[in-house]
């Protein structure tokens, strides 16, 4: 009998001191850090890639901790990005960064949202810029998918590169130039002028063998592919349509946080876009590059001309509008209503 009744009574004092236990853990231990993963297709040493670390950061701090983002870089999680919209549909990763002219298969009409020519001026780019990411925001909350601010582009400048001095359209009919899209290869073959996609990575061989004459190329950034090894002239086209990066959530992720942890998101992401927007139109960044390419050996010819310009937009409008046409009513409902914007601008 003694020993059950010591049994008993080491059995209540266990049991007491555990609850006195739970009684001393403060609630930050006992509510786990809720960890949301951000899948990105971008390499780390991208700018890009420095931005969703400091988001990643503030996201923590607004939250005392509470709440953190784990971004895997570089696909680091298996992700295909045309496949993006149904993986996020599904839940089955957190966040995503969106860059709508990945996602042809799924949804076309996100292909007709901006593309080159589409402005002459750096400060156009910031007065449409409502505009395209409204049109985001609808086409991925079709997905049931959340944005929650983004990356805004910078307006870099666009030349073309060539191994001649070549600055104007009359010139480059008699050249095969190289480009980054079939709206390109379209809308400089409506000119007359022979384009071909050739991807980065193979871009500086290609010229130096012959593949092609020029490049044409985000210029504020061509040191970086060494572009002034291979081609000594360039001349201005146009600035960058650069279309922003969103930030999406999935619907399922984001209906498992608190009002808090929501606002937190909304927050950074929000902060992230207006500063990045704000450093999006820099002359002195665009004068900066030109000098240093000039230093490396470039030569600057004249821009191309007011008529070139205006041909090559045209061209580039027309080129424009058959992807919207292809992409659907939506697609077409999109260009209407983009290019409407850019004519009152």
């Amino acid at each position: 009998m003694m020993m059950k009744a010591d049994k008993l009574t080491f059995g209540k004092i266990a049991v007491t001191a555990s609850m006195a236990a739970l009684l001393f853990v403060s609630p930050m231990t006992m509510a786990a850090t809720k960890v949301l993963k951000f899948h990105s297709g971008y390499a780390e040493s991208r700018p890009e890639a420095g931005y969703l670390n400091e988001f990643a950061k503030e996201v923590e701090q607004l939250s005392n901790g509470d709440l953190k983002v784990d971004v895997f870089h570089a696909a680091s999680l298996g992700l295909n990005e045309p496949d993006l919209l149904r993986i996020l549909q599904r839940g089955s990763v957190d966040m995503a960064l969106l860059y709508g002219e990945y996602y042809t298969r799924d949804a076309p009409e996100l292909a007709a949202v901006y593309a080159q020519g589409a402005i002459t001026q750096p400060k156009q780019h910031l007065e449409i810029l409502p505009t395209i990411r409204d049109i985001y925001e609808k086409g991925y909350a079709k997905w049931n998918i959340k944005t929650i601010g983004g990356i805004v582009s910078p307006v870099f400048s666009v030349g073309l590169h060539c191994k001649e001095p070549l600055n104007s359209l009359e010139q480059l009919k008699k050249k095969k130039v190289r480009v980054w899209s079939a709206q390109l290869v379209d809308a400089f073959g409506k000119l007359d002028i022979s384009a071909q996609v050739i991807p980065q990575n193979d871009m500086y061989m290609a010229l130096q063998t012959g593949v092609v004459d020029c490049a044409y190329y985000l210029s504020t950034v061509a040191e970086t592919v060494s572009l002034h090894e291979v081609t000594k002239y360039e001349a201005y086209l146009h600035p960058w349509a650069a279309v922003p990066a969103l930030f999406g959530i999935s619907e399922r992720s984001w209906k498992s946080l608190s009002a808090e942890h929501q606002q937190v998101l909304q927050q950074a992401g929000e902060h992230l876009w207006q500063r990045t927007r704000d450093a999006a139109v820099d002359p002195q960044r665009e004068a900066d590059a030109r000098a240093n390419r000039q230093a490396l050996g470039v030569t600057m010819l004249d821009d191309f001309s007011q008529l070139d310009v205006e041909q090559f937009q045209q061209a580039a409008f027309e080129a424009w509008k058959a992807i919207a046409e292809r992409a659907g009513e939506d697609g077409e409902q999109i260009y209407q209503t983009v290019t409407a914007k850019l004519a009152s601008l």
